[in-house]
């Protein structure tokens, strides 16, 4: 494996891991507030883009009883995920495939409820992204997104550089009025927003919980990865008026 650090060298890590908490700020509270903003019951056809580890689309299988579809561009985030839905026994409900955002393996017309959590920040045409998002969605659908917003404009250079480094996050992120206005360009109409502020980078309880679930394969990584410790170091260098700028808007919209 290539040495050096880069986003998707991280969250190729991350996969290897197998950490499972939720790689967005806000956490499972703005998963659950995203989740109330959309119309979701037993019949809801859901693709949740980006799904990381599946958390979200196996909650949403479990709690709804509904039929959901991630997809995530790293084959092993999806192979994390299909193992969580064998785990929680919700398989049958639950499909993973890997694919972009910007070029989703599906068919138009599909889904009720298209989800991102985080994800339509790292790609680098987010019109296209938004494209495939609205072509895969029947009409009258309902598009929500989580997605990384700048509080603040314009935001310092070692926060740019740091979010660029560790997560992919470029000065190209939105506003919440540049989101707004993604959301307008695609077609979507009704569309509701909010930004938050989030108190901290991710849940300490989580970060516990994935570091002694998978304690051997981080010692191994710390003893075998450059990559590893290199990101440790870098999670240590954190921009302290970071979150003063870097924050979290809930997007929906209806196709």
């Amino acid at each position: 494996m290539d040495n050096r650090l880069t986003p998707a060298s991280i969250y190729e890590l991350v996969a290897e891991l197998g950490f499972k908490k939720y790689f967005h700020l806000g956490g499972f509270d703005a998963t659950r507030a995203l989740i109330d903003l959309c119309p979701i019951n037993a019949n809801s056809c859901i693709i949740d883009i980006g799904c990381a580890s599946g958390k979200t689309a196996c909650y949403l299988a479990r709690r709804y009883g509904c039929n959901v579809i991630g997809v995530d561009i790293l084959p092993g985030m999806v192979e994390r995920a299909t193992e969580r839905a064998r785990a929680e026994g919700v398989a049958a409900r639950v499909e993973f495939k890997v694919g972009a955002a910007q070029e989703l393996p599906l068919k138009d017309d599909l889904f009720d409820v298209v989800l991102g959590e985080f994800i339509t920040g790292l790609v680098d045409d987010k019109e296209s992204a938004l494209s495939e998002y609205v072509r895969v969605a029947k009409p009258g659908a309902t598009i929500g997104l989580n997605e990384a917003t700048w509080l603040k404009v314009p935001p310092p250079q070692e926060i740019i550089r740091f979010l660029d480094r560790t997560v992919g996050f470029k000065k190209e992120l939105f506003t919440s009025q540049g989101w707004q206005d993604l959301l307008e360009r695609s077609g979507m109409k009704q569309i509701k927003a909010k930004t938050y502020k989030s108190a901290s980078l991710s849940d300490p309880k989580e970060d516990i919980k994935d570091l002694v679930r998978s304690f051997p394969r981080v010692v191994s990584s710390l003893i075998r990865r450059p990559q590893f410790r290199a990101l440790i170091r870098m999670s240590m260098a954190v921009p302290h008026n970071l979150l003063d700028y870097f924050g979290y808007g809930l997007y929906v919209g209806r196709t």
